[in-house]
């Protein structure tokens, strides 16, 4: 879909001499090259990046604080941004999807965050359901569930987190004993993103013994007697995504919804995860790219001392470092998408690294544009407060950085 939008848009959707518009909202000139996230792209891949920027600039952007302040979920938006191809970027297109590459979607996805870091967060969470429904389910489940998630009609959400157990997901306790042509399900899930308002539920829960290999993967439908949410939480940041507890009490759900094979569903979810890494480091850069930028025009037009803060030394050194910082995490998310794609021996742990070091450093870009504009970049008025809380929760979730680094450790021990 995203593909033959950028086809018919043709010259359009192309980025004159290789440069880009400035972040979404920032309504300055275009970016110095040292940083231009177009580079080392092909020609269809600075398509998508176009149509993403642009997007964000108009339907994104000029919302954010709203959507931050009121704690709006804006589906309206998302609805629009599936229409563009964003709702199963890297999903098959015989089910709807774009049937774009995981560097595609890394370009797109850092490109919308620039509008607004939370809403894309969700955004590339609904697309990992997605994926992980179209790779290991079957026709059927494909063809019923894939289509209306790819256009946004419907939203997913990803259940692994319990109460009791993040980053130790193996020993989860959510239960599913089979009845007949049903799972009987009972447990909870904590900090779903999108819980209460997503439509489709990608649960991880326990149909055999203890461990990963007695973990499943079953598709919980909204509606279905015996689920239910918690209580809406109060957030730093994030806050255009609503997050609950998913409770399920003898929540009866067809056999046909279970997703693969009994016992596969550690697997299942531990793939989703890798792509999901690359993700949420790609909204971290999206941020940081935003914040490098405004920085950037902050330090152009205030003046302390007589002369803009651009002449300081100081801080023009802040700034290089901070550029640099985002380039290299820039190189390692892009280069750790390619071997994802390719299903490279060294991808789980490229992933790993990735995050680690994308999410860390990106949010100590945003962290230092914000004290670069002094008690200005504290007020609501200036986005660079924003991007500082939406992104600070990148180095938690998905694996938190701390597992990363075991993630990576163990790689190394066992060569």
């Amino acid at each position: 879909m995203l593909r033959s939008s950028c086809l018919r848009l043709g010259a359009r959707l192309r980025c004159p001499g290789g440069g880009i518009r400035a972040p979404a909202g920032s309504g300055h000139r275009s970016l110095v090259s040292c940083i231009d996230p177009s580079i080392g792209l092909n020609e269809e891949q600075k398509g998508y990046q176009k149509v993403a920027f642009d997007f964000a600039a108009r339907e994104m952007a000029p919302h954010m604080a709203e959507w931050d302040e009121k704690e709006l979920f804006p589906v309206d938006m998302m609805r629009k941004a599936a229409q563009l191809g964003f709702g199963g970027v890297y999903v098959r297109t015989d089910v709807g999807g774009s049937g774009l590459s995981r560097l595609d979607a890394s370009v797109i996805f850092e490109a919308l965050a620039t509008g607004c870091t939370s809403t894309t967060a969700y955004v590339s969470i609904h697309n990992m359901c997605v994926w992980m429904i179209d790779t290991f389910g079957n026709e059927e489940q494909r063809h019923k569930f894939c289509p209306p998630l790819c256009t946004m009609e419907k939203f997913a959400s990803y259940c692994l987190t319990e109460p009791g157990g993040g980053s130790d997901a193996a020993s989860l306790l959510t239960s599913a004993k089979q009845q007949g042509d049903h799972y009987i399900l009972n447990g909870s899930k904590a900090f779903i993103s999108g819980g209460g308002e997503s439509d489709v539920y990608v649960v991880m829960c326990r149909t055999g013994g203890p461990g990963p290999k007695g973990i499943s993967c079953i598709v919980v439908e909204k509606g279905t007697p015996g689920l239910s949410f918690g209580k809406k939480e109060k957030k730093v940041g994030w806050n255009s995504q609503p997050t609950r507890a998913v409770i399920l009490e003898d929540c009866a759900v067809p056999a046909a919804n279970r997703i693969g094979n009994e016992g596969q569903g550690f697997l299942i979810a531990m793939k989703g995860l890798n792509g999901g890494r690359i993700n949420v480091a790609s909204c971290s850069l999206g941020a940081a790219h935003a914040s490098v930028v405004l920085t950037r025009d902050y330090l152009n037009v205030r003046k302390q001392f007589g002369e803009p803060l651009a002449r300081n030394q100081y801080l023009q050194f802040k700034l290089a470092d901070m550029a640099t910082r985002l380039v290299a995490s820039r190189l390692m998310i892009r280069n750790a998408a390619v071997a994802l794609q390719e299903e490279r021996e060294d991808a789980v742990s490229l992933c790993s690294m990735a995050k680690l070091f994308a999410t860390d450093e990106c949010f100590a870009i945003c962290n230092q544009a914000l004290q670069m504009h002094g008690g200005y970049g504290y007020l609501k008025d200036f986005a660079v407060q924003q991007y500082v809380r939406d992104c600070r929760v990148h180095q938690i979730l998905e694996g938190s950085n701390e597992v990363m680094r075991m993630l990576i450790s163990r790689s190394l021990l066992q060569e």
